[in-house]
């Protein structure tokens, strides 16, 4: 069961019309093909995604893109909130998304139920996550990952024992004294990446329960999430153990950090890559034609299928799929997300659409179908941190230009 009913908020603008899984990712993928991926590549092919806001673009992604054939017991499906005889009311938490859609699962009569979040960047074979759940006879088993006291305040902080047993856990512990109580011994965990520098375990918002413990956990109508409230409880009721993931993952369900991990892919060395036989990460398959590049400097970038790109220079960034730009543009250190179609589709002129002339670009994220005027200049040069404009938006110091907006020649932001 993939999470992915919250609004968003933290991502808006980027969510202002469409879900948080639906996100643009990487030039050419969405956030939500990043734990389908991690299923898929595991085995597992049951997978529902919860959904209750602007759902109509994931709907569609989703139904696009993952077939499994008629003679496949396999499916990815969208479980949107519902009024239903038992609730009238939409999702009230993550717990209470699961709670509302366990009758939809239940009907597929599982030994386990595997809970993943819609807006995280990593991979991982699940496989051996479910062997660990089965070698440890546990209840649950939390995904966690070792991390520094300055990581601590934002992220839901357990406690293991030796034998990988979680015994405590804080949601987000603010205090020097609670934190420093929760360090784990560095010496019996060193194997798995734990050091002096990240002696904390966190949750990575993972967990697998044993259906029955589960179904036990949520009847219970007043717990609304997990971990606030559903792990916390289960701690002295059920066998929690902590499957330790020593590898890269991000949670980008902020601007900030959604972009970062997307300039992230742009260096030589990235710490996640796409570039993996072994485990691939797929999406809606495309027939775009290659990139046109006529008399360009494009450096450390990555440049999706059907971009249409003159005389510019583009450098640390993403181009999205579809992406037009026109002559004399200069980009750097922005994502620019693509289009959903090409201009001549829309019987429009070539060159209004996409990146107009002689624009520049420094630090910002350009939404699918945004039409930048010819000399548009985006820097943020008062480098302020948040903002509503007029057709755009700034969060934490970055330029966001939302999905369909219109920026006239000539503009300054």
């Amino acid at each position: 069961m993939i999470l992915g009913g919250g609004k968003g908020s933290r991502l808006f603008p980027l969510t202002l019309i469409r879900s948080k899984p639906a996100v643009p990712l990487g030039g050419k993928y969405r956030l939500v093909d990043i734990p389908i991926s991690n299923c898929i590549n595991s085995g597992i092919n049951r997978i529902f995604v919860l959904t209750q806001y602007n759902s109509e673009s994931l709907n569609r992604h989703i139904t696009q893109t993952y077939r499994f054939g008629l003679f496949s017991q396999g499916f990815v499906d969208i479980l949107a909130a519902e009024q239903t005889p038992e609730s009238v009311h939409w999702y009230q938490g993550t717990a209470d998304a699961v709670r509302q859609s366990l009758r939809h699962i239940l009907t597929y009569n599982p030994k386990v139920i595997l809970i993943l979040s819609g807006d995280h960047l990593y991979r991982m074979d699940y496989g051996k996550l479910y062997a660990h759940h089965l070698s440890t006879n546990a209840d649950v088993t939390l995904c966690v990952l070792p991390v520094s006291p300055r990581q601590a305040s934002g992220l839901g902080i357990l406690k293991l024992d030796k034998s990988g047993r979680i015994s405590q856990f804080v949601e987000k512990p603010e205090s020097e004294k609670a934190i420093e109580a929760l360090k784990v011994d560095v010496n019996s965990w060193k194997k798995v990446g734990v050091t002096e520098k990240r002696p904390l375990m966190a949750s990575m918002g993972i967990y697998m329960f044993s259906t029955d413990v589960l179904v036990k956990a949520l009847e219970d109508e007043s717990k609304m999430d997990f971990g606030r409230d559903i792990i916390p409880a289960a701690l002295s009721k059920s066998n929690v153990h902590g499957y330790v993931f020593n590898s890269y993952w991000e949670d980008i369900g902020t601007i900030n950090a959604f972009y970062k991990a997307n300039l992230d892919l742009t260096v030589t060395r990235p710490k996640f890559s796409f570039y993996d036989v072994q485990g691939p990460i797929y999406s809606h398959p495309r027939f775009l034609p290659s990139s046109r590049i006529q008399h360009c400097d494009l450096r450390n970038s990555i440049l999706s299928e059907g971009c249409d790109i003159e005389e510019s220079v583009i450098s640390h960034s993403v181009i999205g799929i579809r992406s037009a730009i026109g002559k004399g543009s200069d980009i750097s250190r922005s994502l620019i997300l693509g289009a959903d179609y090409f201009y001549e589709e829309r019987g429009l002129p070539k060159g209004s659409m996409g990146i107009g002339k002689g624009c520049v670009i420094r630090g910002a994220i350009i939404d699918k179908n945004a039409r930048i005027g010819d000399g548009v200049r985006i820097l943020n040069e008062q480098r302020i941190r948040n903002h509503d404009g007029d057709n755009y938006y700034i969060r934490d110091g970055i330029v966001v230009i939302p999905k369909n907006a219109v920026i006239e020649d000539g503009t300054i932001i």
